[in-house]
């Protein structure tokens, strides 16, 4: 018992601080993320006249984990499909927000003569804005209803993805410490890959697993084993080169398309909670009142940045996407704030010793500032726009106000257009999900199937055992990247209007089929590398017989089917 009383005791202390800072923050209506804040500023060393905790170790530990139930929570909210519906404009403002922030951020602290690494991180916690502590904004002021919070919170589920990317980004970078542009490419691209492989797999095969063992399932059972799967994802996530965080979003999104997600996420919510206070308190601790002193300068400047530039950058962004005016300073005034993941961008970059200590108080104590001020910008955001409009030239001011998502509608309503532009989309869907699967069971195939094989049968009989073995497996994915999407009306529509159009289908069908040749190609060559004529007569016989097998057809078709009906089993229960 001797070992666990530190740990204890630092528990019951954290725990103790925390529950008396929220209730104080919760009296007098601010974010309890602060009172957390506050509360490890209390506990921890840097604060000499209160007891403080022992174990540090165990308490960044405790903070990981924190971290992982955060995400995993996000996931939970998360659903893909709410992005695809959202439509071009929250995704371009989103993209255009985070690129210019991280500008504004790099460019700060390179005024202040810091490392590339600190500049690089400070541009990433700058971008990120508060989902928790906006969304709580709005609940208070009474504003979710309107228009503009709407697109604002659009916007916050897009940085919450992008977030995560770019953690595994700087992860990756953190590593290598060079700025490689093909190393970052193949990161991105490996990132990618994976991505559509765990949500295609586990949307195609957890739903099923639930549904199969639901009989056995109670909110005990149901609880483990979504951590289960939560961790299992972690595990692997961190194996093939990924933060843990992001295999905890990752298992949260596919697990919020399962029609148990609302109970899940209401089972998860209490560790959640605890673990995630735990984390928050680790980030007060890490506050040190004489480094805030020291750098009241950089943090004051910092403060002018988020202000300046989200207002500026944002309200540019948000014009762009095709907002009026007053709705892009709506939108940019509620964003002046960073939050969790400025904390946890905060937290990577310390635990891989890649950022400066200073780095972290100074980030901690610009959020405590925004936090406080967000209301008041949101406030400020009218009055501001009309001082705007006032000032801007009239002919400026009505090409602003006009709304443009209109007028972009009304150029797409060309119907072969649309059309096409549907195809193109659905031709490239098809492409990659099929390329991403086919990759992965070839990839496991040769490193697992393989040499398992060659153990058992001799030379060549091995390799032909290991193409036949890898072609079959894949042949239904190879039918659908070759066929799907390939025929029915609207193809007919474009296919009839006339050659051009004719031209186009072609060289898409002909793209499609050339990578699946390409997959062919490559298990023969790999298994049978002086094939020679024989091995093009078997790549063209095996491609012909999955072009035109009724049975491959079939067995695409039922998985597909599946599929889809798990990705919409949870709208269709409610």
């Amino acid at each position: 018992m001797s070992n666990l009383e530190p740990l204890i005791a630092d528990l019951a202390l954290i725990l103790i601080c925390a529950g008396v800072m929220t209730l104080l923050f919760k009296s007098l209506k601010q974010p309890i993320v602060l009172g957390y804040i506050v509360a490890g500023f209390l506990a921890s060393p840097n604060m000499p006249y209160m007891p403080s905790v022992t174990d540090m170790n165990g308490i960044h530990l405790w903070s990981e984990i924190g971290v992982i139930f955060l995400l995993f929570a996000l996931g939970l909210e998360f659903s893909f499909k709410k992005i695809l519906k959202m439509g071009a404009a929250p995704i371009i403002a989103a993209i255009a927000i985070i690129l210019g922030m991280m500008y504004v951020g790099s460019l700060t602290g390179h005024l202040f003569g810091w490392s590339d690494m600190d500049c690089i991180y400070l541009g990433g916690m700058l971008a990120m804005s508060s989902t928790t502590i906006i969304f709580k904004a709005f609940d208070d002021m009474g504003l979710r209803q309107k228009r503009f919070a709407g697109l604002v919170l659009s916007v916050l589920i897009i940085e919450d993805i992008l977030a995560i990317v770019l953690m595994v980004m700087l992860s990756t970078l953190a590593v290598s410490k060079e700025f490689e542009g093909t190393q970052m490419l193949t990161s991105i691209l490996q990132l990618g890959f994976f991505l559509v492989l765990w949500f295609v797999v586990g949307i195609y095969l957890i739903p099923l697993f639930l549904r199969k063992l639901k009989p056995l399932m109670n909110e005990e059972t149901l609880l483990i084993t979504a951590l289960a799967l939560c961790f299992g994802m972690v595990v692997f996530a961190s194996a093939v080169g990924f933060s843990a965080a992001f295999g905890a979003f990752v298992m949260g999104s596919i697990l919020s398309e399962t029609v148990e997600a609302k109970k899940i996420e209401r089972l998860v919510s209490p560790v959640k909670n605890l673990f995630g206070a735990i984390f928050f308190v680790s980030v007060g601790m890490m506050v040190n009142m004489a480094l805030i002193v020291e750098y009241i300068v950089p943090i004051l400047c910092i403060i002018a940045a988020i202000m300046l530039g989200q207002t500026i950058f944002s309200t540019g962004a948000f014009l762009i996407s095709g907002q009026s005016l007053k709705t892009a300073m709506q939108c940019s005034f509620s964003l002046t704030q960073i939050g969790e993941f400025a904390f946890i961008l905060a937290t990577l970059g310390t635990s891989l010793h890649v950022t400066s200590d200073f780095l972290y108080p100074i980030v901690v104590a610009v959020s405590v500032f925004t936090t406080f001020t967000t209301p008041y910008m949101i406030r400020l955001a009218e009055p501001a726009y009309k001082a705007v409009a006032r000032i801007l030239p009239k002919r400026w001011q009505a090409k602003m106000e006009r709304n443009t998502t209109e007028e972009v509608k009304e150029r797409e309503t060309n119907e072969i257009r649309r059309l096409w532009r549907s195809g193109v989309k659905k031709y490239i869907f098809v492409i990659l999900i099929y390329s991403v699967l086919s990759l992965a069971l070839i990839a496991l195939m040769f490193y697992y199937g393989e040499p398992l094989i060659a153990g058992l049968l001799p030379s060549p009989w091995a390799g032909i055992v290991t193409a036949v073995l890898t072609i079959v497996i894949i042949a239904p994915f190879l039918w659908g990247l070759m066929r799907q999407g390939g025929s029915g009306e609207d193809v007919d529509k474009l296919w009839a209007s006339g050659a051009g159009m004719r031209v186009k289908l072609t060289a898409l069908g002909l793209l499609r089929l050339a990578i699946a040749a390409a997959f062919i190609s490559y298990i023969v060559g790999h298994t049978l590398p002086r094939s020679g004529l024989l091995g093009i007569f078997a790549v063209v016989a095996v491609a012909l017989y999955i072009f035109f097998s009724p049975h491959l057809e079939k067995s695409n078709r039922q998985m597909t089917q599946t599929f889809t009906d798990n990705l919409n089993e949870n709208e269709q229960s409610q």
